[in-house]
């Protein structure tokens, strides 16, 4: 099964994430299948491809409840 989660990358304390499309048998910094985005939790940016995500979430791919919410605000914002 695929799922839609975040990738953890960045130094000690000041942690980016990619949201990526991967295997839900692999670990969290394993290698993604598509990489789709991007979140700082920091500075609260947010770079997403809509058209990806839907696309995955038609075929049947999971989101992680983190990466639901960061969708949910991409999709407001029109990113």
């Amino acid at each position: 099964m695929l799922k839609i989660r975040l990738k953890k990358y960045g130094r000690k304390k000041r942690p980016c994430y990619r949201i990526v499309v991967i295997d839900s048998r692999k670990k969290r910094d394993g290698r993604p299948i598509e990489e789709i985005g991007f979140y700082n939790p920091i500075t609260k940016q947010i770079t997403l491809n809509l058209e990806s995500v839907n696309l995955y979430k038609k075929n049947g791919a999971q989101t992680s409840p983190t990466v639901e919410s960061i969708y949910l605000k991409a999709q407001k914002q029109k990113i």
